[in-house]
């Protein structure tokens, strides 16, 4: 039974880790879970894990409705602000000490990848790129992230793990390619940058996570950002014309929010619990549900390979749940 014992104490170690108290506070050990317990753990990290998937689904869309009201500088510093007041208040309110300071380099990683890059060029490419494009090639970020993960935790998924994982990132470039006639335009270039730097924001903020709360990993971030968004803003709003209107207004409110603190928050939580590469592997749904939500409130229509895209990754994503590390 050694085997038994030995997961049961490493699901212990991950889940009180993501339940420690912020830094300066004392730890009291707390009861040891059963196997039974153990499972629903896990199951409930798939679940927060998947419900950040759902609000990242929904940033594109929200991205393109303010487009129409706001410049994409402007769109993304003020999201950015808007979501450090309310992370901001949210560390004031519970009295959270700040983060050691051997912490602070990884907070700086989360904040240039899933803060400031990623939201920057997924939105300079979404002025020129359909939602449902940008979505496709953002597929890709789960096996980027299995990748900076490899390199930065050093974890070592099986080999069906990868084979699963690669498969659906070719679904993913033969749909790119297919849906761009063969070639890359200067939108993929933004996009591919941004899966790089973004995959290393969630690598670096899955890692922390398992030694403070999900929450606090992306509020510190957005609030260490303020020195640069709040200036950027300011310059932004001034150069770019804003015209409110409820789409913009509505897509401004759900991408600072939504996704860039509340999805943010339950995705590094179910991150911790599950593992990072695992966990990676359920946004390989993120642009299915895209390309839905592209379609109901954007009016964009869909080729028909997307139904033979959407099978393909739900297949990878079922090997990749089931495979072990």
């Amino acid at each position: 039974m050694r085997t038994e014992n030995s997961a049961t104490t490493a699901t212990r170690i991950a889940v009180d880790a993501n339940a420690a108290p912020a830094a300066g506070t004392a730890t009291r050990p707390g009861p040891t879970p059963t196997t039974p317990l153990t499972a629903k753990a896990t199951r409930g990290g798939t679940v927060l894990a998947a419900l950040g998937v759902t609000a990242f689904s929904l940033t594109f869309p929200a991205t393109a409705w303010g487009l129409e009201g706001f410049g994409p500088w402007s769109l993304v510093t003020v999201r950015s602000v808007l979501a450090a007041v309310i992370a901001g208040s949210c560390l004031l309110a519970l009295r959270v000490a700040v983060p050691e300071r051997r912490h602070w380099a990884g907070l700086a990683v989360v904040g240039a990848g899933v803060v400031l890059g990623f939201p920057l060029l997924t939105t300079l490419a979404l002025e020129t790129a359909t939602t449902a494009h940008s979505a496709v090639v953002v597929g890709l970020l789960p096996l980027t992230t299995a990748l900076f993960s490899a390199l930065r935790t050093g974890a070592r998924p099986s080999r069906s793990f990868w084979i699963a994982a690669c498969a659906g990132a070719a679904a993913v470039i033969a749909f790119t390619v297919q849906q761009s006639g063969g070639t890359l335009t200067t939108a993929d270039l933004y996009l591919f940058g941004a899966l790089l730097i973004c995959a290393a924001g969630y690598t670096e903020g899955g890692r922390l996570a398992r030694v403070m709360p999900g929450w606090q990993v992306i509020a510190w971030a957005l609030v260490m950002c303020l020195p640069l968004t709040v200036p950027g803003a300011l310059v932004a709003l001034s150069h770019e014309p804003v015209h409110l209107t409820g789409h913009a207004v509505a897509g401004l409110l759900w991408v600072a929010v939504g996704s860039q603190f509340v999805g943010l928050v339950v995705w590094y939580r179910g991150m911790a619990v599950i593992g990072i590469p695992k966990a990676s592997q359920l946004q390989l749904a993120q642009p299915l549900l895209t390309l839905v939500w592209s379609v109901f409130l954007l009016g964009e229509h869909l080729s028909p390979a997307a139904p033979l895209t959407a099978a393909a990754v739900l297949v990878c994503i079922a090997v990749t749940q089931r495979s072990r590390g």
